[in-house]
């Protein structure tokens, strides 16, 4: 493999255009072979059209398949498959092509499209001068590298000769409008380049295999759930609050599987919506222009109060002219500004001197609006009848002056009370159980990590797997960190778990984690990959991920008498058979 092509940055879109449009939403199919053939049987006279996405938490494969729904009504035979799902070999061949991507952590490929983009990259990829292509990326504002993972395989794909069908459109948080205005602009272009009438043409024929119904409980229509239990997991001696949360799903008709997201939609702390209103000296019944409700509600139930993004900096700096706010901003020091917002929020921001006036409407117009928080769910549908279970840490920092909370965490743990709760399910489907019953599973998930491990061994117990099990988890201290630790011995004692090794770090001098495990215990770990063994991580991406990745190289490097860079094609060659995904956050 030669050295990677590394573009310079793919220039902003112009302003997106507001669309009214809307589109069709059905039945779909999910074909994962990335070759041309894989249509076979299913187009008949129809055209394919490869839909093909780069998810981390779902959204991006959801929007996929509403594409690939409205293709069909346009005369197309829908081909819908994740980017690493793609051979790079045949990738020349496909014809048309719609790319919807995420951006994963600061410009980042989501795990399920790194291996195309490095395929994509180097400087071997072939000419592409028969693709015509499309591309709607996915993103947050409040990143750096804001849908840079759509932007780079856009230009990328310019670059090896590839036609471009409609100008990329990159999406923000509230992604649904626009993204279904580029379904609805972007489908008769591609049926006219494809020389059909999209009007006019027939729909392709459905699959004869079913697919799932899509749920009617949205980011826009969560379902009022129940929180029916609220326990806490740690103990009070815990540096941490860990806490383990059951909703009723009653009569709402919400299916999951071991490995999927519940997101839960928080209400903001009115403590803080009273202080901020009063740090600016605004009347919470004002309702301001543009809006139907007060500006207590809004800032309650529709707006971001905590973490400060880029627009709020920027008209804080310009109304307080706060030196070292203006410093931090203007230099470009992206270590220096994350240093100097370390700790602070909102309120802090907005106390500095001078204090910064706004207009309630200037205020919301530098606002983000409040997101659902996602959490990977703890529990098998199979085990836990009607209800949803999570595996929560409620986040408080700060000192005796003010306690700085986390804004879903706590509005679990500490403000739900009766009120029911809005939530709905994001799949994730290549985060699963093997479907191969006798295969074995190795699955790493320190502290809060471990929520999707136990709904996967539920699972594995309900369908009666005989495939070997081996955790490895660990936290701060074995006394009050442990969590589960009942549920735990239980499997090991029923069989279920084959291996449980624990990790707490602060029980000794010399700090032991869980990637010191899977060294310690290397010959196994890669006695088990060879054997056909799964291999999963959940938890901290941003330290735990990595070095529990690096420990991987080592292990199949050592214990597979392998070079480093024959330790890596063979770990790749895991993530191209789905043998090791990841659940990060």
């Amino acid at each position: 493999m030669t050295a990677p092509f590394i573009p310079v940055d793919a220039p902003f879109t112009t302003d997106q255009r507001s669309w009214l449009a809307g589109f069709l939403a059905g039945m779909q199919t999910r074909l994962f072979s990335g070759g041309p053939a894989s249509a076979v049987g299913a187009t008949g006279s129809a055209p394919a059209l490869h839909v093909l996405y780069g998810s981390q938490t779902g959204n991006a494969e959801t929007v996929a398949e509403d594409a690939a729904a409205a293709a069909r009504t346009h005369g197309f035979a829908p081909v819908v498959s994740a980017l690493d799902d793609v051979d790079p070999a045949t990738f020349a061949s496909l014809g048309r092509v719609l790319i919807i991507t995420s951006t994963y952590g600061e410009g980042e490929m989501p795990d399920n499209a790194e291996l195309f983009w490095d395929a994509l990259s180097d400087e071997s990829a072939p000419r592409l001068d028969g693709v015509d292509f499309a591309v709607l990326a996915l993103g947050d504002t409040g990143y750096d590298g804001f849908c840079q993972a759509g932007k780079l395989i856009d230009m990328r794909l310019e670059q090896l000769g590839a036609a471009r069908i409609v100008s990329r459109v990159d999406c923000d948080v509230e992604f649904e409008d626009v993204a279904a205005a580029w379904i609805a602009e972007t489908l008769p272009l591609v049926a006219a380049v494809e020389g059909i009438n999209g009007d006019s043409a027939a729909a392709a024929p459905a699959e004869t295999a079913p697919a799932r119904s899509k749920s009617q409980w949205t980011r826009k229509n969560p379902f009022p759930a129940t929180l029916t239990v609220n326990r806490r997991l740690s103990s009070e001696d815990s540096a941490k609050e860990i806490r383990h949360f059951e909703f009723a799903l009653a009569d709402s008709g919400i299916e999951y599987e071991a490995g999927d997201a519940l997101n839960v939609v928080p209400v903001n702390d009115t403590g803080l919506v009273g202080s901020l209103l009063g740090v600016l000296g605004l009347d919470g019944e004002t309702v301001p222009d543009g809006h139907d409700e007060t500006l207590e509600h809004l800032l309650t139930y529709r707006y971001e109060i905590t973490a400060p993004n880029v627009d709020l900096l920027e008209a804080v700096e310009e109304r307080t002219g706060n030196e070292e706010l203006t410093y931090v901003l203007r230099h470009g020091d992206k270590a220096a500004l994350d240093e100097w917002l370390w700790g602070r929020d909102i309120l802090d921001l907005l106390s500095l001197e001078p204090t910064p006036a706004f207009s309630p409407e200037e205020l919301l117009s530098v606002l983000k609006p409040l997101q659902h928080r996602a959490y990977s769910i703890s529990s098998s549908p199979n085990c836990a009848e009607r209800s949803v279970h999570l595996t929560v840490a409620a986040v408080r920092y700060g000192n005796d002056e003010r306690e700085r909370r986390g804004v879903c965490s706590t509005f679990l743990s500490d403000r739900v009370g009766e009120n029911t709760v809005g939530i709905f399910v994001t799949r994730n489907k290549s985060f699963r159980v093997p479907s191969d019953d006798t295969a074995p599973m190795i699955m790493v998930g320190p502290g809060t990590g471990i929520a999707p491990f136990r709904g996967f061994l539920q699972e594995r117990r309900a369908r009666s797997a005989t495939g070997k099990n081996w955790l490895l988890f660990g936290d701060q201290k074995r006394s009050c960190d442990y969590i589960y630790e009942d549920e735990l011995a239980d499997f090991v004692e029923s069989g279920l778990l084959s291996r449980l090794d624990l990790a707490f770090s602060r029980d000794q001098a010399q700090k032991i984690y869980v990637q010191t495990r899977m060294k310690e215990h290397g010959a196994e770990l890669f006695a088990w990959l060879e054997e056909g063994g799964h291999f999963y991580i959940c938890g901290d991406a941003s330290r735990m991920a990595k070095d529990v990745d690096v420990a991987l190289h080592e292990v199949v490097a050592e214990h597979g008498n392998m070079s480093a860079e024959q330790a890596t094609e063979y770990i790749t060659s895991l993530k191209r058979e789905k043998r090791y995904v990841r659940d990060v956050y």
